[in-house]
């Protein structure tokens, strides 16, 4: 009897022994399952957009791409343009736009189904880029025309294959910015008022790679191309304290001349690091 009793248990610590290690695989949560926080900085870089112009709607009829002339009908712009901020009056002197850091915060959430990750993950932060176009004219005078991020903010899908303890991902989602626009001028005749809403919206897209360093922490290097539609700010010269033949006001039209940006996205690439902890 005594020697049942000893098999028995022998059987049974042994079942024990073989089942532990299964239960406990099963029950452990998957790398990349579940809610995390965490943090990105890194730098953003502009595209070369030394093509971009200023467009002028001379007759206010909402349509830009009209000729400013002089009195005597030559081009008023004809030093041309810059894609960049203007340094001087002449020369098409422009120093080149801003490329600068960026950080944000994140919250987000994955499932992870056997090698495949799927997931959700939101962004608010702000990058430091700083974009400008400058008009040259024959009086001569500079015109510049600027836009910075106060902050940006995004919702991404997150699509990934874990390897182990390493995750490689492609993300994309719609994004929003406050825009900051300014305008500046050596020109001190003419009136020049600013319209136009700062609210802009657009996508980031790319990927990444993720690597834990434990349980609950990992860190990561990602690429993200930002793109904001910014169609609708506007500057208005008006007469100031011109005389008449000045090429704002220049008759038949009285009132004034609108300008614009020739190009309608604010573009950028981010390469960052990140760090999440999982909860």
């Amino acid at each position: 009897m005594r020697s049942l009793y000893m098999l028995t248990l022998a059987a049974g610590t042994a079942a024990l022994a073989v089942a532990s290690p299964a239960f406990a695989q099963d029950n452990e949560k998957a790398p990349f399952d579940g809610v995390y926080v965490g943090g990105t900085i890194g730098f953003d870089a502009q595209p070369n957009d030394g093509n971009e112009t200023i467009l002028f709607d001379r007759n206010l009829d909402g349509k830009f791409g009209d000729p400013v002339t002089t009195s005597g009908g030559a081009n008023a712009f004809s030093p041309g343009f810059c894609g960049g901020a203007a340094t001087s009056t002449a020369n098409l002197a422009c120093r080149n736009d801003k490329d600068n850091i960026s950080y944000s915060a994140r919250i987000g959430f994955d499932k992870q189904f056997g090698n495949i990750v799927a997931g959700v993950v939101g962004e608010f932060g702000k990058s430091q880029v700083r974009d400008s176009v400058s008009a040259f004219s024959t009086t001569p005078a500079s015109y510049t025309m600027t836009r910075e991020v106060d902050y940006n903010a995004n919702v991404r899908l997150r699509l990934g294959y874990a390897a182990n303890t390493t995750l490689f991902y492609a993300t994309g989602g719609p994004a929003y910015a406050k825009l900051d626009h300014s305008f500046t001028t050596s020109n001190t005749a003419n009136s020049f008022t600013e319209r136009g809403k700062n609210s802009s919206w657009g996508y980031v897209a790319g990927g990444g790679i993720e690597q834990k360093l434990g349980r609950h922490f990992s860190i990561g290097l990602e690429y993200l191309y930002n793109q904001y539609k910014d169609d609708d700010y506007r500057v208005r010269a008006g007469a100031g304290s011109a005389p008449a033949t000045n090429p704002f006001i220049l008759a038949p039209n009285t009132t004034g001349t609108d300008f614009a940006r020739s190009g309608d996205q604010f573009r950028w690439h981010s390469v960052r690091a990140t760090a999440q902890f999982r909860f």
